[in-house]
């Protein structure tokens, strides 16, 4: 099978991984493309080297990355022709751009490209263009969307006669019901309320389990357990519940340490702050896990199932997992046995306390955590489980 994964990345991280790499929006599709799998944020390339394993084709594309994108266009000019007013219209916005910066390097223009994209998105639809551009270049029999919240559905059904099978995946929070979702052959989960969601709508839908790339534990940089206590996630409006633990905890364990993309939406006062040490993306976010000798995992406001990323990234680089405890946790992981679980805010503090003077048994826990993920969630498992829920439909 020829299989399209598409998806979108956080502008955070976008601004970080352009600042990171100095001249990367000045090279070539292959490189800028590497790097962002190098990178291992988010499912990276996780997906689809190992659907090339098991001996499809697969191709990744991150559909807001404009630099990324255009470098795609430049690349691929026999692609672009029915687009011939796309092509045109990216390099005059490039020459107009670098005339208003001249002298300056190309990377200092993200910030017209950016700005320009979104103007130009309303004008042309340029983002759209590209991206039914790629379509009609890869023809592929499964077109993957993990970003059904913000590609529209729209979009979808003018790109389906070029698909044998559309594929959606999201997760926990629902999507609007005037979404149209007509277009989707398909729809997949990591979330179990999501699945019965899209089922009430009419939809195919399966459960779709999150994993861990065993890959990034050749990547690790950091070895010894430097931290005691961490917490790496988002404080954002719809964790309210997360911010309350953190702050008690915070008031417990004075070498807790936090990273999120921003605290930005916290009072100047909140303790959280003064335990704060800045962003951690990808590479950095394993480093910090791995060297850790327990994370703190919290869903949220977002109930009743246990479904985040922090489950399998945790368990899968060895350290022990604290989560908080949901009715599901079991299918996953044993609780007590492969992670800690916790139902009340007290008693996370009381599992710190107990565990971080308990070597012996905290890595204990650690090991059968990983041994648990390696074993059956990793995602080699998770990509022969979509091929052959995939191959029921096309």
């Amino acid at each position: 099978m020829k299989i399209l994964i598409v998806n979108t990345d956080y502008p955070d991280f976008l601004d970080w991984l352009y600042q990171e790499h100095a001249g990367l929006d000045e090279r070539s599709y292959e490189e800028q493309i590497r790097v962002r799998a190098g990178s291992l944020y988010g499912v990276a390339d996780f997906y689809s080297s190992n659907l090339r394993v098991l001996g499809h084709e697969a191709h990744d594309i991150y559909a807001n990355n404009e630099t990324l994108q255009l470098a795609w266009a430049f690349r691929h000019g026999s692609a672009m022709n029915e687009h011939g007013r796309l092509k045109r219209t990216a390099e005059s916005f490039m020459r107009i751009a670098k005339s208003m910066t001249v002298g300056s390097p190309v990377r200092y223009l993200r910030q017209y490209v950016g700005s320009g994209s979104t103007k130009i998105g309303r004008s042309w639809n340029v983002q759209y263009e590209l991206l039914m551009a790629q379509v009609k270049h890869y023809k592929p029999d499964v077109l993957l969307n993990q970003a059904v919240d913000s590609i529209s559905g729209r979009f979808m059904k003018e790109a389906k006669p070029y698909v044998r099978l559309i594929v959606g995946q999201h997760a926990a929070i629902p999507l609007p019901t005037e979404e149209d979702l007509g277009a989707y052959d398909l729809m997949v989960s990591s979330f179990p309320a999501t699945v019965e969601d899209f089922q009430r709508r009419g939809l195919c839908a399966h459960l779709w389990r999150l994993a861990f790339e065993p890959r990034v534990l050749s990547a690790l940089s950091l070895r010894e357990k430097k931290w005691d206590i961490s917490f790496i996630g988002s404080l954002f409006a719809v964790h309210n519940s997360r911010v309350n633990l953190l702050r008690l905890l915070c008031g417990h364990f004075p070498q807790l340490r936090i990273w999120s993309p921003t605290v930005g939406g916290l009072p100047k006062v909140s303790p959280i702050r003064a335990h704060y040490m800045g962003q951690a993306w990808g590479r950095q976010m394993y480093d910090i896990l791995s060297s850790s000798k327990l994370t703190i995992n919290h869903h949220g406001d977002v109930a009743p199932y246990a479904n985040n990323m922090r489950l399998y990234e945790a368990t899968g680089v060895g350290t022990c997992l604290l989560t908080d405890w949901k009715p599901n946790l079991c299918d996953m992981f044993a609780p007590g046995r492969e992670v800690l679980a916790y139902r009340r805010d007290e008693e996370c503090v009381e599992l710190v306390r107990r565990y971080l003077g308990q070597d012996g048994e905290r890595e204990t826990v650690a090991r059968a955590g990983q041994d648990r993920t390696l074993r059956e969630h990793t995602y080699y498992h998770r990509m022969q489980e979509f091929v052959g829920i995939v191959e029921k439909y096309l």
